[in-house]
């Protein structure tokens, strides 16, 4: 039955139509992490409102590196250089979020923006680290540059609702943020594999698991009820420190 379907008049639709399931099905899964960090950095804003506007217009200023850099890819893909670059930043948003100051639940906290605009660079250059590894599998899925393209375009459409919702999670789940930096670290350390010898790349498989893993970890302790909400800690310590 299924020979017959591929051998069919329209066993090129289908086959594109599948290859676009596939390339959607590789955003979505190769987002979270990416989603969750966009959702962190967002959070070093002071309200809301300021968090759905930063995601909403890094995210265009993101879209439109992301599809320079699915163009570009031949020639990306070239020069190790970008990967190392890529890993170096990834490390050290890690860096930063494990050595800033602990709040009063003893959690870390990622950077803090006096304004929109000092977030919105932030999140586009840290979904395009992202991209340098997922536009390559994705290539090596297909060719077809257009169906890349379109891939990627449902993938960040999904991404922007992925990190809304991480954003109200972020509050609500107390070792989330960590389990979020851990996977930045996790991505980083694999540009770097990448970039030095790609036979230090661990297969996906193991990277997608080890993921899922810390996700686990990272809902597994729901935020005390009677502390204080992470939002208004951050607006007291942006205060005190424009008092300074």
């Amino acid at each position: 039955m299924l020979d017959q379907i591929l051998n069919s008049p329209f066993d090129r639709g289908i086959e594109t139509l599948l290859l676009l399931v596939i390339l959607v099905a590789l955003e979505a899964v190769l987002s979270a992490d990416n989603a969750i960090a966009l959702a962190a950095i967002s959070q070093g804003l002071p309200d809301s409102k300021m968090q759905r506007q930063a995601l909403n217009l890094g995210l265009v200023v993101a879209y439109v590196l992301r599809m320079a850099l699915i163009l570009t890819a031949t020639w990306v893909t070239q020069y190790w250089q970008f990967e190392l670059l890529g890993a170096a930043y990834l490390l050290w948003l890690v860096f930063q979020y494990f050595t800033s100051q602990e709040d009063a639940e003893g959690e870390h906290h990622g950077p803090r923006f006096a304004s929109l605009w000092q977030a919105i660079p932030m999140i586009a250059l840290t979904d395009l680290a992202f991209s340098l590894d997922s536009v390559t599998t994705a290539i090596a899925v297909s060719q077809e540059t257009w169906l890349v393209l379109t891939g990627a375009t449902i993938g960040i459409i999904a991404l922007r609702f992925m990190a809304g919702l991480f954003i109200r999670w972020l509050d609500e789940f107390l070792h989330l943020e960590n389990a979020g930096y851990l996977t930045v670290g996790i991505v980083g350390l694999r540009l770097l594999a990448k970039a030095i010898n790609e036979d230090l790349v661990p297969p996906e498989w193991l990277m997608i698991s080890t993921i899922a893993l810390i996700f686990v970890w990272g809902f597994s302790k729901r935020t005390p009820i009677n502390s204080e909400p992470k939002k208004d800690s951050l607006v007291e310590a942006q205060k005190e420190e424009s008092l300074r």
